[in-house]
């Protein structure tokens, strides 16, 4: 049998000096201690929303 798979995506917006490394970090910590392996990390635009795309056993 195939294992099942559940997403998750998670925006982290920029400040004003866009985006700060210690924002990505609290995300990507706050959803590994629930379980979430990050996948890929999408940026709309060189100083716009980043995108992060977990995945975890369903």
């Amino acid at each position: 049998m195939s294992k099942r798979w559940s997403y998750r995506t998670v925006e982290v917006k920029p400040s004003w000096m866009g985006l700060k490394p210690e924002d990505m970090q609290t995300e990507l910590d706050r959803h590994g201690q629930l379980g979430w392996d990050p996948m890929n990390v999408l940026q709309t635009r060189p100083i716009g929303v980043a995108v992060l795309i977990f995945k975890k056993e369903a």
